[in-house]
């Protein structure tokens, strides 16, 4: 049997701050707007699709560490090299975002070409575009 992420949902601590922040990094890697509301935001590529959404009250008494038990990152991959880049000038460098781990850079220790840049959310919740040849990308 084959399978398919068809969906993540990612809870956020203070959806105004974090649904900005997601929805123009998924509009920017191509994603449409599903459905939005004051608390959540989703969006589809035609594949998998990304619920935001934030914390209930109760549940939000512990932050997210990825050193934690649990998810560590979240990457997106993208078709070549110079996507990686575009994205770290167009939409990291224009919003004022640092990344991590001194990238973009290449991670030979991964695959022999990967090549990535890694950077965090609003809650610290690690995030990856990255390119490694071999990897059929999915267009619509």
């Amino acid at each position: 049997m084959k399978s398919f992420l068809y969906h993540l949902q990612i809870n956020v601590s203070d959806a105004s701050r974090s649904l900005p922040f997601y929805k123009d990094l998924f509009k920017f890697l191509g994603y449409k707007v599903i459905e939005q509301g004051d608390d959540y935001l989703g969006v589809g590529n035609g594949l998998t699709d990304f619920w935001i959404m934030e914390t209930k009250k109760k549940y939000s008494k512990t932050n997210f560490h990825r050193k934690n038990t649990g998810i560590n990152h979240l990457a997106f991959g993208v078709p070549d090299k110079k996507s990686v880049d575009t994205f770290y000038t167009n939409f990291l460098i224009k919003r004022g975002l640092t990344t991590l781990y001194n990238t973009p850079k290449a991670f030979p220790e991964y695959h022999k070409h990967y090549y990535s840049v890694f950077f965090e959310d609003p809650d610290r919740i690690k995030l990856e575009v990255v390119y490694r040849p071999g990897f059929k990308i999915l267009m619509s």
